[in-house]
């Protein structure tokens, strides 16, 4: 299988029993389910060969069958979306694995292509994710926004649901005045063979506090690449979000 494998797939992790939104890959919005939003939005990007769900529920392999989508079934044991998108990986064998989130209906295609290049550009980048510029307090504030400050050669230092960096004799008020603030998009490319060491990596002290995943990456002493887009996404969290998704599409439209 590994000659006609795919070089660089996307895999989009899903899982029907989200405890704060059961059933959400399924969630109508525009008359499509949002899984389809993310998949066809996903499938625009050009150095994209392939684009896969990864799921353990038959109701969302039926509904990604029913739009023409491909998917892969992954056991019930996934801790999480990337040990979800490694085991969907191994069935399918590709050099480079984008994983990108479920519930991302408004994913830009240039993000995810923004997101592979530092991988195909450079054979020492193992993992990249992208960030977007803050431009309002509202998410600067929100702990649900994870910001992430870099290096001069565009490596993450840090994430944080907190505001970094805290700048010193500064009114919070003036912050975006005094800093180009970056809020962390929930995507992000590995070549495989990093994926698989990833997920043997125990968890670390910073990831548990944070509840950030990518923080174990960073303190086992691997880089992240991060892509700066200019294009801003909406997750869908809660039921509630639907409608700013909605409302967006609406406007797009008209």
């Amino acid at each position: 299988m590994s000659e006609l494998s795919p070089k660089v797939v996307a895999i989009i992790p899903a899982r029907y029993d989200s405890t704060r939104f059961p059933g959400k890959p399924l969630a109508m919005i525009a008359g499509k389910p949002m899984i389809q939003h993310v998949y066809e939005r996903v499938k625009q990007a050009r150095k994209i060969e392939e684009v896969f769900v990864a799921t353990d529920d038959d109701r969302i392999a039926t509904g990604v069958g029913n739009f023409g989508g491909r998917y892969v079934m992954t056991s019930r044991s996934c801790r999480s979306g990337t040990d979800r998108c490694a085991e969907a990986a191994g069935k399918i064998d590709p050099k480079i694995v984008v994983n990108v989130q479920g519930d991302e209906p408004l994913i830009s295609p240039a993000t995810v292509d923004a997101v592979v290049a530092p991988l195909m550009n450079s054979d020492s980048c193992m993992m990249s994710t992208a960030a977007v510029l803050i431009t309002n307090e509202e998410s600067l504030l929100s702990g649900n926004v994870v910001k992430v400050v870099l290096d001069n050669n565009g490596d993450a230092l840090y994430f944080s649901r907190n505001v970094i960096p805290s700048i010193r004799d500064a009114n919070l008020h003036d912050y975006l005045k005094r800093f180009k603030f970056l809020k962390h998009l929930g995507i992000y490319a590995y070549r495989y063979d990093f994926l698989k060491k990833l997920t043997t990596m125990k968890e670390t002290p910073l990831e548990s506090a944070e509840s950030l995943e990518q923080l174990r990456v960073l303190e086992n002493g691997y880089k992240i690449r991060v892509a700066i887009t200019e294009e801003d996404t909406i997750s869908v969290d809660i039921p509630g979000d639907i409608a700013a998704v909605k409302e967006f599409l609406a406007k797009k439209n008209r």
